[in-house]
């Protein structure tokens, strides 16, 4: 399971590095190539809602199976991809397959598992994390140059296919549970959620004015924001439908009576932000402003990465009959601190390399965090809403780094203008190809440490929900049940 999580995770980054290479390749403009990972994220989140309940009904075993092969089947086909508008056709098809898997990986573990055994999964479930954001770009760089972008996408054919039969061989059927299926939750869930994370994830490339749609004589501009209330209207009436279904809602409003659920979500979303947005200042610092290449930056990772993976699966034993808020604050605080820490350090007399340290405090504080708050949101969950729990929890952190994504560019573009004035933005995409002129460097520089404060400041939110948490590990036997 966690294999098929992995590369969920990696496909999520990896294409960024081939960007360029997209580019040339299939004679792409920038608007067009940035739709191969907008496509993926928008296919991957907006689904997962219903994806989770879809694992209750039919077990997420097979579920998890026919996600992965469409997402092996999906990255042969992207790898073949003769022209852009196919590579895109073909990422929404693979992020509609990580959208099968992902809300699965997590039922499993919680279904498979006893709470007082779950520790060590859910710890390796979430260390998995900080490895992929390492392998993504490193693996990214290494194919490129070796045999071609192509291949970003053809390795995943054989992992997928190892993942399908280990999957098979390994994970037992669970007992399946009678459900009904709320196609109009189904309908205003998937409605909301396209246009709210369609509008914050393109609303930066659009200028937050309008975006042309329709084709002809039916062409017209749409406003930004109107796209995101009218999602926000959907996502309410989709509230308001789960209170009053008479049957059995999508997201069963008893979910919600666990006051842990919920703040373990608000924490999520706030580190699905910092996360989302952390790398990419740093990325462009090392690289435009001190002329590192893609492999020298991903190696700046490296202590984040090994940290985070080889701890976690141990902090989550560790953590698995303790009460976690403590630790999990803790985590919180110190990854706020080393966000900040690395923007204090964006400094052009500082050799860049000591940005490894940071890193390394990243990865320490990751362990107490993904793990863990896993644990405490799922902790007293009935099975019966495994697959539901797991898709709002999945749904939240994807959301999170969406909104992380667009806010960061948002927070450098004002950053740029406010240290190099109007068409500083753009300052980064030549200085890979030479020396960053010393009048730009110093400007450069600051406005990358101010941004660093946006993901170090959104872990704060996150600090403060686990404070509020009650203990875990108090009224276990009041775990929370479907209604009868």
């Amino acid at each position: 399971m966690i294999i098929g999580f992995f590369m969920i995770l990696v496909d999520a980054t990896i294409v960024t590095v081939a960007i360029p290479h997209i580019m040339s390749g299939l004679g792409a403009g920038i608007n067009e190539v940035i739709w191969v990972t907008s496509a993926y994220l928008l296919a991957y989140a907006v689904p997962l809602l219903v994806t989770g309940r879809l694992g209750d009904r039919f077990g997420p075993k097979p579920i998890f199976l026919l996600g992965l092969t469409v997402f092996t089947a999906s990255s042969l086909w992207c790898g073949l991809a003769g022209s852009i508008t196919m590579l895109i056709v073909a990422r929404v098809v693979q992020g509609l397959g990580a959208a099968l898997m992902a809300p699965q990986t997590m039922a499993v573990i919680m279904r498979t598992f006893p709470p007082n055994r779950r520790g060590s999964a859910m710890g390796l479930w979430g260390g998995v994390a900080g490895v992929a954001m390492l392998v993504g770009p490193l693996l990214g760089g290494f194919l490129i140059d070796a045999a071609g972008w192509e291949w970003i996408f053809f390795v995943n054919v054989p992992v997928g296919i190892a993942g399908i039969v280990l999957v098979a061989v390994n994970v037992p059927r669970l007992e399946l549970h009678t459900h009904s299926f709320d196609l109009l939750g189904v309908a205003l869930s998937a409605v909301g959620l396209f246009c709210i994370v369609f509008g914050i994830q393109e609303g930066q490339t659009y200028e937050w004015g309008a975006i042309p749609v329709g084709l002809g004589p039916l062409r017209f501009d749409l406003p930004i924001w109107l796209i995101i209330a009218f999602g926000a209207v959907a996502m309410a009436a989709f509230v308001w439908w789960q209170r009053v279904n008479a049957r059995e809602p999508l997201v069963p409003p008893r979910l919600f009576e666990d006051r842990n659920f919920v703040l373990a979500n608000t924490a999520i979303a706030m580190v699905g932000m910092s996360v989302a947005a952390v790398n990419i200042p740093i990325i462009l610092y090392v690289q435009s402003a001190r002329g590192f290449t893609p492999t020298e930056s991903a190696l700046l990772m490296v202590p984040m990465a090994v940290s985070s993976g080889v701890l976690s699966p141990f902090t989550g034993r560790f953590l698995q009959d303790r009460d976690a808020r403590p630790y999990m604050a803790a985590g919180l605080l110190g990854l706020a601190l080393a966000n900040a820490w690395y923007g204090l350090w964006m400094d052009p007399a500082r050799n860049p390399w000591w940005l490894l340290l940071p890193s390394l405090f990243v990865g320490l504080s990751s362990s107490l965090i993904w793990g863990p708050l896993g644990i405490v949101a799922t902790r007293r969950l009935s099975p019966l809403l495994a697959g539901a729990g797991s898709g709002v929890y999945n749904t939240t952190r994807q959301v999170g780094s969406v909104i992380g994504s667009a806010a960061i560019s948002a927070v450098i573009t004002a950053r740029l203008v406010a240290e190099l004035g109007p068409g500083a933005a753009s300052q980064g995409q030549g200085a890979a190809t030479g020396p960053m002129p010393p009048q730009v460097l110093e400007g450069f520089s600051a406005a990358m440490e101010q941004s660093m404060l946006l993901p170090a400041g959104v872990l704060l939110v996150a600090l403060a929900a686990v404070l509020l948490m009650e203990n875990p590990l108090r009224d276990a036997e009041s775990a929370v049940a479907p209604s009868a």
